[in-house]
């Protein structure tokens, strides 16, 4: 078994400021935007099979490629838009994840059509308690919820959603909260909890 590092610690991300901000201000913390949903799963099935660092130093430019990531703009796009993407240096450019962007985009309009939200399907595959992980190696790839939760995504038309980008999602919205015990957002979270001085970090 790997030990668990010694607190306080970052989960990831120590060694690169952009990094450090994402694991202080963003992963796990809970996300109920439409737009921002549909970014972070954009934005995971953009990451398979690179490191997240890749898609953080490009996300700026995804922003501005997919204008903000606005479901309704993104749905518009045609085969000149997709063209116009795969001749972005600034994004990754694989015309497989761009399409399925494009298609996410629709699907998540086809939702809201059908009376449903982006936020209500994401959430409610939210596991119930659980102990908080230790060290990495008690962090899951995929989960049965996460690979529930791809296979109604795929049920109404979104693409790139297997259940490893799918529990990836998750835990960029929050909907699961791995940071392991010790992690210095953990420590901080619990000193807010108590009204104490939030530790160092």
């Amino acid at each position: 078994m790997t030990s668990a590092p010694t607190p306080p610690f970052r989960c990831f991300g120590g060694s690169d400021p952009l990094y450090t901000a994402y694991h202080d201000d963003e992963w796990g913390v809970p996300v109920h935007d439409e737009h921002a949903l549909y970014e972070r799963l954009a934005l995971e099935a953009f990451q398979s099979g690179l490191a997240w660092i890749t898609i953080l130093r490009k996300r700026p430019a995804f922003r501005e490629a997919f204008t903000g990531f606005d479901p309704e703009a993104v749905a518009r796009f045609g085969e000149d838009d997709v063209e116009r993407l795969l001749a972005d240096v600034g994004i990754v450019r694989n015309r497989a994840k761009i399409e399925a962007t494009v298609a996410n985009a629709r699907a998540v309009l086809a939702l809201h059509a059908s009376g449903r939200t982006l936020d209500e399907l994401l959430w409610s595959y939210a596991p119930g308690p659980r102990p908080r992980p230790r060290t990495f190696a008690d962090v899951p790839s995929s989960t049965p919820d996460s690979a529930a939760l791809a296979k109604e995504l795929k049920s109404h038309g979104f693409r790139f959603v297997g259940p490893t980008t799918a529990y990836a999602a998750m835990q960029a919205c929050g909907v699961v909260d791995d940071h392991l015990e010790g992690c210095v957002v953990v420590r901080r979270g619990a000193a807010a909890a108590t009204g104490a001085d939030t530790p160092p970090g």
